[in-house]
């Protein structure tokens, strides 16, 4: 039996951007469900995981914009790409706005769901 530990890579993260930057990012609902899922799990998630109807190449750019905006950094793990949000660097930069957005996305999210 063969065991190999896991290598990781990661990007270089981005800084994150001013808060225009942020708020954009997050006012688009596909971005704003991707990072409620990866803020909700609290761990990174596998790519396929954060979003629902979309093709592949338009969950890519989705990605891209949250990454250039500071939000998230993609990681490599096992030839495994997975997505982090920058919780600590984002609470950093605008304190509690993941939190507050966040929040509401789920409030919004449960009573789509009627939960």
């Amino acid at each position: 039996m063969n065991i190999k530990p896991a290598v990781m890579e990661a990007t270089s993260p981005q800084p994150v951007a001013g808060v225009q930057q942020v708020l954009n990012a997050l006012a688009d609902p596909v971005r704003l469900e991707m990072v409620r899922r990866l803020r909700n799990a609290g761990v990174p998630m596998a790519c396929a995981l954060l979003y629902d109807g979309i093709n592949k190449s338009t969950a890519t750019h989705h990605f891209k914009t949250l990454r250039e905006a500071g939000l998230t950094e993609r990681l490599v793990i096992d030839g495994q790409t997975l997505q982090r949000l920058r919780v600590d660097e984002v609470d950093a930069a605008v304190p509690g706005l993941l939190d507050s957005v966040v929040t509401g996305a789920n409030r919004e999210a449960a009573s789509h769901t009627g939960s």
